[in-house]
């Protein structure tokens, strides 16, 4: 598969092209996106202690390090075991960011990820059981799921059945559809960010680029990583949570296909592949599984599939 050397999956950092620009009119990004240095005072964010299920709280002596999942530019995901309260015993993702390396942008996305992942119940989210800080270091505290994630497996087997591939898809709609329900725009749906458990139901995670409750009507940040990037996200010209439908195209198609449908030599030939290329259809797919992918590659938003077509009485629609 193209650029899988490129991944870095315990943290949710992408290939190269996984980008943020701060040149936008979206409000979160207006506020955040200045290229502060990390050591200015005034730009401290507070990361709120969590402490869920009626544990008490939590601070870094309370596990012990087991081995690293992951690692990326400002901090670790570890496997850890926590070694004190009701809980003792039970294995968790720790995530790991040091504040010196962090920028301000980074920091505000942190603290995004934490207040979503507070208000969020639901199966087929990564649960975060635990927040804190110290004077250095940023901590969450997340579920460990042992059958690692959807890219590790798609980089083993290449491409999947459709059967296989409407199971995770129909797991998928939910989740999105209960972002969608609060007013969360997911905006960063790849393999390396749906995690397995060992009965390979998934768990989505990473939500450091989720856009909080949409007021606005739409969001402008240009950001997600640029092979899974809906058309009105490459052009600027505002997104919905349409836009997470789109990605959900682009992932149903790798997993069906072993490929991505958009991707050119660079950043801008695939932008322009997205914005204007033809969708390469394999004829091995069944009639079904490429009615749906053509209505979720409708590049106008308002024409796109979204979850009560996707869904049906017996699960994903193909």
């Amino acid at each position: 598969m193209a650029n899988s050397t490129c991944r870095n999956r315990a943290l949710g950092v992408s290939r190269p092209l996984r980008i943020v620009s701060s040149q936008s009119g979206d409000p979160d990004e207006a506020a955040t996106g200045e290229e502060h240095g990390p050591h200015e005072g005034e730009h401290e964010i507070e990361l709120g202690e969590v402490a869920r299920d009626g544990h008490d709280k939590a601070d870094p002596s309370q596990f012990e390090l087991l081995k690293v999942l992951g690692e990326g530019s400002f901090g670790k995901v570890f496997l850890v075991r926590k070694v004190v309260g009701a809980d003792a015993g039970t294995l968790y993702a720790m995530k790991v960011l040091k504040k010196a390396t962090l920028r301000v942008r980074d920091r505000y996305r942190t603290k995004t990820e934490r207040n979503i992942l507070v208000d969020v119940e639901h199966p087929f989210i990564v649960k975060l059981h635990y927040a804190f800080q110290t004077a250095g270091k940023l901590y969450l505290i997340l579920d460990f799921l042992r059958g690692g994630d959807l890219f590790s497996r798609l980089s083993k087997e290449v491409m999947f059945t459709e059967e296989d591939v409407k199971f995770y898809l129909a797991e998928l709609a939910l989740a999105l559809d209960h972002l969608h329900s609060l007013g969360i725009i997911y905006r960063d749906l790849k393999p390396e960010n749906v995690l397995l458990d060992v009965d390979g139901h998934i768990a989505l995670t990473d939500f450091g680029l989720a856009k909080l409750p949409l007021e606005e009507g739409k969001a402008y940040s240009f950001c997600g990583t640029v092979e899974y990037m809906a058309p009105e996200v490459v052009n600027r010209k505002g997104h919905t949570y349409a836009a997470d439908w789109w990605s959900f195209g682009v992932l149903m198609y790798e997993m069906l296909t072993g490929g991505l449908p958009f991707q050119g030599p660079n950043r801008k030939e695939t932008m322009t592949q997205i914005l204007k290329a033809k969708l390469p259809m394999p004829s091995n797919l069944s009639p079904e599984a490429q009615s749906l992918l053509r209505v979720l590659f409708k590049r106008n938003p308002a024409n796109r599939l979204g979850t009560s077509k996707i869904l049906s009485s017996d699960g994903i629609c193909f």
